[in-house]
Order: C-alpha cells, then structure tokens, then sequence
C-alpha cells in the first residue's frame, strides 16, 4: 500500500476517489495538508479521508482550516471534513469569520456551526436563509432545520428577534411548516417578508378561502395588495384583482420626473416579475395594466438608421448590446455612427446612439443635438441626462449581483453579462 505523497500520485492526478481512499490515510493527509500541493489534489485527498483521519494528524489539517493564507477551496473541503470536530467550534464562532473573504467560506462555517448544534448561529443562519442567492438561502434553511431538529423550533425562535425581516422571515416559514395561517404576514412593513408568505400560499382549496376572507380585514392597503396578488395567482381572477385596485383608488408608486410613457413600458418589461423587495404596488398595477402594445424592434431600428442617414450621420448597422458587449443580453441596441473616435485592440470605435426594444425611446451618452434631432423627428423619445437619472423608486430589478432600484436608462437600455 502507497504511504508517501510521491505514492499517490497516479490516483490522485486521476482523481480516481476509490484508489484514493484505498490507500494510506498518513499519506493521503500529508497531501491534503501541504500548500506546495495543487488545489485540485488536495481537496481530492481531503474528500477522499471521510470518516478515517488519524486522530494525531487532525491537528494538522485544523491548522490549515484555520490558515486564512491557504487557498479557500481547499480550507472549505477541510471543513466540510473536520467540522463536527468540538473543538473547532471556539474559531467558527469568531467574529472574523463573518470577514472571510473566500467565496463559500462563511457558508461552509455556517454549515459547521450547524453541524455542531451551535444555537448561537441562528441568527447568522436566519440572514442566510433571507438571502436571494439560491445557495445561500439553500445552507441557511438546512442549517435551521438543523438546530431546530436538535433543539426544537422554539429554541431556535428565542435566539431571533422580531426586530430583523430574516428572523420575521423564519418565524413565517416555520408557522407554515406547522400548518399555521401566515396570511397575517402579508402586512409585515418588510416587502420580502410579505412577498415570502404570499409564495408559501399555495394550496387553492385551502388558502383561497382565507386569502378573501382576510381582504375584508387586512390592517393595512398593501396587505390587501398582496391578498389581492396572491389570490390572483391562485385564481387567476383578473376581475378581482382589478376591483381591489380600483376600491384602494388605483394605488401606485408616484415618481416624479418620469413619463407616462417610460412607465408603462417600464411596468410590462419589469414589474410583473421584479423582485422579492419590490413595493407591491407595482406588482399589482402590472396586473392591471393592459395588454402590451407590442414593439415592432425591428421596424424601430429600420426608422432610426434610416433618420441618422438622412442627417448625413452615417449610420453603421444596428447591433444588440449583448453582440456589443461581446457578451450577455438586454434591452437595447447599438447603432454606431459618425467617424470613428478611437481604436480599441486595432479595432475603430465609433460614437454611438441606444435604441430600446421597450418602446421608441433612444439616448446617447455623448448628447449629440444632431443625432437627438434627427430621432425625434423620426418619433423617438430622447432619453437625456436628466430623464434618464431618474431612479424609479420601490421597483427592484436584477442588477449585477444586486436586486434594487434602478434608474430610467439603466432599465430601458438593460444589460447583463
């Protein structure tokens, strides 16, 4: 049998899991242990030690847990190894590991600390658990679920506050998991919390009855608001949803500075399926809108280079801002024009005019009168600084990693990587 890191290294460099874990456990953590080893081996080794660490070489591999030098994926495979380990709890529960900065780190101490039983991690865990990232909401849940298997749900319950929307956001997770009635949370101040109980509604033979049964009674009109979303997408009752609108005096996010026509487009591309935090006054007047007037993208675009040309602009052809990018999609295209005003990589770059695909709206970042002439006179809206800074308040979209209100441009000319 292999006993040296040299030994190892045809099973490992295969990432062969059975050969690994057939051979000698000395050896195997001798790899997993030294930082002159690649990541992908270590982690292998670490993976491939469950359940047979040598009790005098655990402190070792603790010692390269605790290296906030070492590479993070490997110290997170170590972890997911040695975390029930008591005596690493004192250095899970350290404030620092809140800092860590390798990603899926402070998950994976969270997942330990869990592991452990560790009452003080609800609270952390509720955060978790609050999270959008699929991920981090994924580890926070299992790790309540945890702590509440070992302790019982009240335990878990006195470690949180009714102060914080995750903790609010656990207790009406919980209360659904007992069969309790969380339509009181829909007038929680907090639109995530509310948006949450609204999606644990789901049984129409049940929750319907008590969703209209608590519209006459709801505290407050955005708990009526999201009565009325839930109900309708149980129901599909349109004629409800509208009545409820129109008996709440058409409720609706008022932003000033932004055009009647920028909202709408803005409420059919976004609010209908905009984010947990979002004002659910938005949610519903997206159900209420009418039908959209569909966007004729290509005819826009036809229109726009046939106006630049016209202006003498010379006009190149139109380009979606994901084939602009190089990458991604969005909202947009890109019609570059004019002399090229630069090189980028032995490329020419051209000065260049955005036309939306929500509507005949158009912008340039270099507010060119010529181009802004020309478009207008073809029947664009011309979206300028001050139009385009509007931040349109209450209605959460996805953005780079962040799910919060964005302003006019950033909506009607979006893109993502």
């Amino acid at each position: 049998m292999p006993r040296t890191v040299e030994d190892l290294s045809p099973a490992v460099d295969r990432i062969d899991a059975p050969a690994l874990r057939a051979h000698d456990a000395e050896a195997v953590v001798r790899c997993a242990a030294d930082p002159a080893q690649p990541w992908w081996r270590r982690i292998a080794c670490a993976t491939a030690l469950a359940g047979r660490v040598p009790e005098d070489l655990v402190p070792e591999l603790l010692g390269r847990v605790r290296d906030g030098r070492d590479v993070g994926s490997v110290r997170i495979a170590l972890l997911r190894l040695l975390g029930s380990r008591p005596e690493l709890l004192p250095w899970l529960r350290g404030p620092e590991r809140r800092s860590e900065s390798s990603y899926g780190l402070p998950e994976a101490v969270l997942e330990a600390r869990a592991g452990q039983g560790d009452l003080e991690a609800a609270g952390d865990l509720a955060t978790c658990a609050f999270s959008p990232w699929p991920r981090r909401r994924e580890v926070g849940e299992a790790g309540l679920a945890a702590l509440a298997a070992r302790h019982g749900a009240g335990a878990v319950r006195a470690r949180l506050s009714e102060e914080r929307p995750e903790d609010r956001a656990y207790a009406v997770r919980m209360l659904r998991r007992e069969g309790g009635d969380v339509t009181g949370a829909l007038a929680d101040p907090e639109p995530a919390v509310a948006h949450l109980a609204q999606s644990l509604l789901t049984d129409p033979e049940q929750d319907v009855p008590r969703l209209r049964a608590y519209l006459m009674l709801a505290p407050t009109p955005s708990a009526r608001l999201w009565a009325a979303y839930a109900l309708h997408r149980l129901t599909g009752d349109s004629a409800g949803t509208r009545a409820v609108h129109e008996a709440l005096g058409r409720p609706r996010v008022e932003v000033p500075g932004l055009a009647e026509e920028v909202r709408t487009a803005l409420v059919h591309a976004y609010a209908g399926e905009c984010e947990a935090p979002s004002d659910p006054r938005w949610r519903i007047e997206a159900l209420c809108a009418g039908p959209p007037v569909p966007v004729d993208v290509a005819g826009q675009l036809r229109r726009a280079t046939a106006a630049l040309a016209a202006a003498g602009l010379r006009p190149r052809s139109p380009v979606s801002c994901g084939d602009a990018h190089r990458q991604g999609g969005g909202t947009y295209h890109v019609i570059a024009y004019g002399d090229p005003v630069g090189a980028d990589d032995g490329a020419p770059e051209y000065p260049e005019v955005h036309v939306s695909d929500l509507g005949p709206f158009a912008a340039d970042h270099d507010e060119d009168p010529a181009v802004r002439g020309a478009l207008e006179a073809a029947g664009f809206r011309w979206i300028d600084t001050a139009a385009g800074n509007v931040r349109v308040d209450g209605l959460c979209v996805y953005s780079f990693g962040h799910r919060r209100p964005l302003d006019v441009r950033s909506l009607l000319f979006y893109w993502q990587d």
